[in-house]
């Protein structure tokens, strides 16, 4: 998929503007940005900030209207129902776990989006966010610097263990 979306980009845009874009995208996200990044050559104090700004510019959208979508859904969508359980779920699961524990639940959200695996991430950390109806202030924080930790992660992945094999 990272290929497919590299080779599209790379025909339109800058290093920079794909590592931008992919770091955009769901799934992909920082993640896919950064290894973009190591296959154009783009330098990694160059890719970082580049990825990070892409990955974090969804969330607030995510964490503030998402709520607002899966309203309407539950009123006049083509799923009332799932988006209804959606709702429900997540907000009293949310509310029993931010009485108990308020600072575990930030804790999680936190390493969920700093340990880079397929499905999570800041798209991902943002919607459980919403979905647990946590403050979004309060849950922002955990999840930039889940992305910070996860970009650390994904330099050394991706600039440093191809490089110490000969592959670069």
């Amino acid at each position: 998929m990272l290929e497919m979306m590299m080779a599209f980009f790379e025909q339109y845009l800058t290093p920079k503007m794909v590592v931008f874009f992919i770091s955009l995208m769901p799934v992909l996200e920082l993640r896919g940005g950064l290894v973009a990044a190591s296959i154009l050559g783009l330098p990694w104090y160059e890719a970082m900030p580049i990825a990070i700004i892409g990955n974090l510019i969804p969330v607030p959208f995510i964490i503030f209207f998402i709520e607002k979508i899966l309203t309407f859904l539950a009123e006049k969508g083509p799923i009332k129902k799932l988006a209804n359980k959606m709702i429900t779920k997540g907000r009293d699961g949310g509310q029993k776990m931010m009485e108990k524990y308020p600072e575990r639940l930030m804790l999680g959200l936190f390493l969920f989006v700093a340990i880079p695996l397929p499905g999570t991430g800041a798209w991902t950390g943002s919607l459980i966010a919403a979905l647990l109806g946590l403050p979004p202030k309060k849950s922002f924080f955990p999840i930039a610097f889940g992305v910070l930790t996860a970009s650390v992660i994904m330099l050394l992945l991706a600039y440093t263990i191809p490089g110490a094999f000969g592959l670069k």
